[in-house]
């Protein structure tokens, strides 16, 4: 065989390769390529509910201020007046545990005409006192009152009952949520899928809380300690969240 022939040859091999790769190409691969993108093919709802539950607790916050012309005289009697007011709450089986006093803020009292000249000292202790039991909370203010305590900074309410009632209040979210899906489903003509995605939006704790909050000076403390001692009614605890459910066409 001479050359050309031998070349002739060689490039009929080529090409009879090449329509066979394209056949099997075309066999193998569909007519169309479809990629679809499913992270829009959701419904995204968000819903809030909250479940009312009755506070048997309280957290109450009181302070001792004092005034006097000097620093040390100050000091010693918020002093004073603030180991009486924890005598108080000592002997009435209150757990050291739940007391915490802080703030300690003494500064010097200016007067107002000038700005600069120092008229005298005030000091304000705070004691914040946790785990009350709500029936005895007013009781307690008053005691309190008696043994020193001329201020009534806060009195919240909370329930021992808060998770479980959160948690009540997920199930009615996702509930509603739900509901409000189907509802967008069926309008836009598609079948509601499954939940693909929850997200719970986190609040602060406040949410347990329903608090009387005021400041009261001396000499108003005991009438506003009898104020407050009133039914605390119900607080809210709320939750919400967001979910997407996949739409079925």
């Amino acid at each position: 065989m001479n050359n050309i022939t031998k070349r002739s040859t060689f490039a009929a091999i080529i090409a009879a390769s090449a329509l066979t790769l394209s056949a099997c190409s075309q066999a193998a691969l569909p007519d169309t390529i479809k990629v679809q993108n499913t992270e829009n093919q959701v419904i995204t709802v968000q819903s809030t509910e909250t479940v009312k539950v009755v506070p048997d607790m309280a957290e109450i916050t009181l302070a001792v201020y004092t005034q006097a012309a000097d620093a040390k005289s100050c000091q010693d009697q918020n002093q004073k007046d603030l180991e009486n007011a924890l005598k108080v709450l000592e002997s009435a089986g209150i757990e050291k545990t739940s007391i915490q006093t802080s703030n300690y803020g003494l500064e010097p009292v200016y007067d107002w005409n000038t700005g600069k000249d120092i008229t005298g000292y005030e000091m304000n202790t705070n004691i914040t006192i946790s785990d009350i039991p709500i029936d005895t909370a007013g009781e307690l203010i008053t005691s309190c009152v008696d043994a020193g305590i001329n201020r009534i900074q806060s009195v919240d309410y909370l329930s021992s009952q808060y998770d479980a009632s959160y948690q009540e209040a997920l199930k009615k979210a996702m509930d509603s949520a739900k509901s409000k899906a189907q509802a967008i489903a069926e309008a836009g003509g598609a079948t509601l899928g499954g939940v693909v995605h929850v997200e719970e939006y986190s609040s602060s704790q406040q949410a347990r809380y329903n608090g009387y909050q005021r400041s009261a000076a001396t000499g108003a403390a005991k009438e506003m300690a009898a104020a407050i001692a009133v039914e605390p009614g119900q607080i809210g605890v709320e939750a919400r969240i967001s979910v997407n459910y996949e739409i079925v066409k």
